[in-house]
């Protein structure tokens, strides 16, 4: 016998029943977008290793560390399994001249790799679902895209402020950014004897990134610092402020984080974070922010960005660690074929059932009537069908309602089958 192969470390099957569940939060997003009227959109999962070393920054920790990068065999060039959707989206706007008739509101849902230490709700190959907003400056997108995401939470049901809560900030534009990075790096130096081995390896390449990090004993050095905010200039600030004001318009609560500053080095002006206590270390839940350099970095003209990336697999944990469930639904209709002259017959009747919009399972093989019947109950059927000697040689089906077990056993006529399609599909 062949050794069985398995998947590789950290990246997972999706099986049944826990696909109904993906797909179940899948049609909630479908139904969110199409209410802002945010278009789908599906890139390669590999790119130009270029692509994200150019848009996500050399010494971020995805592209130091954790991208699936090789060479093409065929040809020499530089490729990598894409460790997140946004540089990919504004790629290809920019290579189809996508935004030369004005602005566009995208989304996109599909899977992403990082060569990381898996663990709970964190793998090596991810799925995520993002909206890009992309050709509007204005603070009221940030603010469109920051509500979207809470009527997410509320289709899904989740509570804002119980569940998830949402965290502020601004990182101003380059010219504040550098300014406060000298401030910051004096500050670090000073302190250089408290900061772990990962703060010092950023102090000189990426300082910002050192006000993200969770290390208990660094936390005192990092609530001295400068903050981002003490250094805007009046456009950055007046910015921030209107995407508040929406927000106090509407009664979505935030808190003000001058320590939030993402991870990738494309952002400026608004950022923000969905997050959650419910997960431990792992909180955040949606992250994102204006990228308004982005695409004339990647080679694009100069036009704004703005949008977030929700991690699915860390979403479906925290639906089931908050206790929701979707109802799967089971077939309408389960059919009971006792022996394989009754086949042919009833194949026709379930083939009008199913050409009328009625669910059907159909048992495997044929075997006992008791057996199928308790398959039928197993698969959350409300009716079986009974494709019996007697009842085929009459031309009709026997009809038993599952989920009323009190209820009568009827015959239907086997012709009538698209008529009664209806009275089964709205059971």
């Amino acid at each position: 016998m062949a050794e069985a192969l398995q998947a590789v470390k950290g990246m997972n099957d999706v099986l049944p029943p826990d696909s109904a569940r993906w797909e179940w939060f899948e049609e909630k997003i479908r139904v969110l977008m199409a209410r802002y009227a945010y278009c789908n959109v599906r890139t390669p999962i590999i790119e130009p290793t270029a692509l994200f070393v150019r848009g996500l920054g050399e010494v971020t920790d995805i592209v130091e560390r954790e991208m699936y990068s090789f060479e093409d065999a065929m040809n020499g060039d530089r490729l990598t399994l894409r460790p997140e959707n946004t540089a990919g989206v504004v790629r290809a706007m920019n290579q189809h001249s996508f935004l030369r008739e004005g602005g566009r509101r995208l989304f996109y849902i599909g899977p992403m790799f990082r060569h990381e230490r898996p663990q709970r709700g964190r793998y090596r190959q991810f799925h995520q679902v993002g909206a890009e907003a992309l050709g509007f400056a204005g603070p009221d997108v940030d603010a469109e895209q920051i509500l979207m995401c809470r009527g997410l939470w509320r289709d899904l049901g989740l509570s804002e402020g119980r569940d998830v809560r949402l965290e502020l900030n601004s990182l101003g534009q380059a010219g504040e950014r550098q300014t406060h990075r000298q401030a910051l790096i004096a500050h670090f130096e000073a302190h250089v004897g408290a900061l772990d081995e990962d703060a010092r390896r950023r102090l000189y390449s990426n300082p910002l990134r050192i006000l993200d990090s969770k290390n208990p004993a660094l936390q005192p050095v990092l609530d001295a610092a400068p903050k981002l905010l003490d250094y805007l200039g009046p456009e950055s600030l007046a910015h921030f402020a209107a995407v508040r004001a929406v927000l106090d318009a509407v009664g979505c609560e935030y808190r003000i984080n001058p320590r939030l500053v993402r991870g990738l080095d494309y952002y400026n002006l608004t950022v923000f974070e969905w997050i959650t206590d419910r997960l431990g270390a792992q909180g955040t839940v949606c992250g994102g922010g204006r990228y308004d350099t982005l695409i004339e970095q990647l080679g694009g003209k100069p036009a704004p960005g703005v949008g977030w990336a929700i991690g699915i697999e860390r979403l479906l944990l925290l639906l089931q660690e908050v206790g929701i469930a979707p109802a799967i639904p089971g077939p309408t209709v389960y059919a009971i074929v006792p022996a394989p002259r009754a086949l042919a017959p009833a194949m026709a009747v379930l083939e009008a059932l199913r050409q009328a919009g009625v669910t059907v399972a159909m048992n495997a093989g044929f075997g006992s009537i008791k057996s199928q019947f308790k398959r039928a109950d197993a698969s959350g059927a409300r009716y079986a069908l009974i494709f019996g000697d007697d009842e085929l040689a009459r031309g009709e089906a026997a009809c038993k309602d599952l989920r009323d077990p009190a209820s009568a056993q009827r015959c239907l006529p086997l012709a009538d089958a698209a008529h009664w399609a209806k009275e089964l599909r709205n059971a």
